[in-house]
């Protein structure tokens, strides 16, 4: 997508890599929509805090950061001795893992890098082969988004309000986004419509990240309060629901997604409204088989207890809003059942969410 800065536009993507530095190129998320800056992460160590930390966040963003810090940790390695290197490359592989266990795309990522380097005789042969796929993730991760636009945007009608929750646009992807993609392909068609962004606490991406993308893309928003949704919906003021998944389940059609996805789905189901998963094909776990088995990430109690804004002087901080002294909990996703999913908006078509399984063929990971 591209960003206005100093008054012109330019072409970003999410996370990037530079082979000649060794360096993960990611947009500092948590500087949105203040400031936009691009760090350079110099090793496979800080590639998984940037992960764990929020630097980068969303499910084909994080997968291909863990692509990239895979190969980026296998590419320090120095020397030719092989089990040195394969334990190197697992020591790596099991770091990255564990920053963000939520998402199942870092894993499917790793593991399409880890099937291509089994395909080289040597170190070198391995490190190179790491690098190529960890870019070929990136660039399924692109071509996946603009094909679920392509088939999600028959869905958005002209003078249609959407709902969106969290973000799931081109910064929680390398290019493009998940839920965002029907809404910028049905722009590029002409359509004029309104999104309403949830806030989507405690971490506000909606309101800082969604509302940001759209304002530099030039689509019509308002940002709302998450607990705004039901009083709109039952108001007629919302025509569709379209979001994100870090996770779903391609035995069951159960999908992980921010926190607060559950209920927009409840109020969805009880207003008649449809409700729209969009997904890369990287997202689908084929092994779980029930929801309640997915890890649910608990996030520092900080994020519910106060907020991050900038003050008077431009800088950066966070501010106690809660009572002091008390508690909080802070689970960063929640699942939603396959029975108030309306569809699954996917690369290769649109499906319900039962029907996943019975298409695996089709829709099975190139990884």
């Amino acid at each position: 997508m591209k960003v206005l800065i100093r008054g012109r536009r330019r072409h970003f993507r999410t996370v990037e890599f530079d082979a000649r530095r060794n360096e993960v190129l990611l947009i500092e998320q948590r500087l949105l929509p203040h400031q936009f800056k691009v760090v350079r992460i110099p090793d496979f160590q800080a590639t998984a805090r940037a992960i764990r930390d929020m630097v980068v966040r969303g499910a084909g963003a994080i997968g291909a950061t863990a692509a990239f810090g895979l190969a980026q940790g296998v590419l320090a390695f120095k020397g030719a001795d092989l089990a040195s290197f394969l334990r190197r490359a697992d020591k790596v592989y099991e770091t990255l893992k564990s920053a963000r266990p939520t998402a199942v795309d870092p894993v499917n990522a790793m593991k399409q890098v880890l099937a291509a380097m089994e395909q080289g005789s040597s170190v070198v042969e391995k490190q190179e082969l790491a690098l190529l796929a960890a870019e070929q993730f990136a660039e399924e991760d692109v071509a996946h988004c603009r094909a679920i636009g392509g088939h999600g945007a028959k869905l958005i009608q002209d003078g249609a309000r959407i709902l969106t929750h969290c973000n799931a646009g081109w910064l929680a992807f390398v290019d493009v986004g998940s839920a965002t993609a029907p809404i910028y392909a049905a722009q590029e068609q002409g359509r004029k419509f309104h999104v309403f962004c949830d806030e989507t606490r405690p971490r506000s991406q909606g309101a800082t990240l969604t509302a940001w993308e759209l304002a530099q893309q030039g689509v019509s928003h308002q940002i709302i309060a998450d607990n705004a949704a039901g009083h709109l919906m039952q108001r007629g003021e919302i025509d569709l629901v379209i979001v994100g998944s870090d996770r779903t389940l391609g035995r069951t059609g159960e999908v992980a997604n921010k926190i607060g996805t559950y209920t927009k789905a409840v109020l969805a189901k009880r207003h008649k409204i449809p409700f729209y998963v969009a997904i890369p094909l990287s997202t689908i776990d084929w092994n779980l088989k029930n929801g309640f088995d997915i890890p649910i990430e608990e996030r520092d109690e900080e994020e519910v207890l106060g907020a991050w804004g900038v003050n008077g002087r431009r800088r950066r901080e966070y501010v106690r809003v809660a009572n002091p002294g008390s508690g909080a909990r802070n689970p960063g996703f929640d699942v939603t059942p396959a029975e108030l999913i309306t569809g699954i908006i996917t690369p290769v078509g649109i499906f319900k969410p039962r029907e996943l399984w019975r298409r695996r063929k089709e829709l099975v990971f190139p990884g």
